[in-house]
């Protein structure tokens, strides 16, 4: 894992237990087993919810890969604890949770 996963996961880590998993060239990041947002090339996408776009009026949408369909909040702003916890408490709360794999 590079510097720039390892000082978001350290960021965000007190607002619950972050994970960030290698995919397709980027990561996924994850709080408390729901997806939140990608890495891409050092920069940090978090999805829309209405809580993110509540708190991150000001940041620039982007979508975080090419060829990707979902329009992402570029976040930047890791010396707010404040906010990081508000920000990822509500997202956690309004995005679903993860499906069951089906048995085969």
């Amino acid at each position: 894992m590079n510097e720039f996963n390892e000082y978001v996961r350290e960021a965000f880590s007190a607002a619950g237990d972050i994970v960030i998993r290698s995919m397709m060239g980027g990561y996924l990041v994850y709080i408390n087993g729901k997806l939140i947002g990608d890495i891409c090339d050092n920069e940090l996408f978090l999805k829309r919810t209405p809580t993110s776009d509540r708190l991150l009026t000001d940041s620039e949408l982007r979508y975080p890969y090419e060829g990707s369909k979902t329009l992402m909040h570029v976040f930047d702003r890791f010396e707010d604890t404040d906010l990081i916890a508000e920000l990822l408490e509500g997202m956690y709360a309004e995005l679903p949770e993860k499906k069951a794999k089906k048995a085969k």
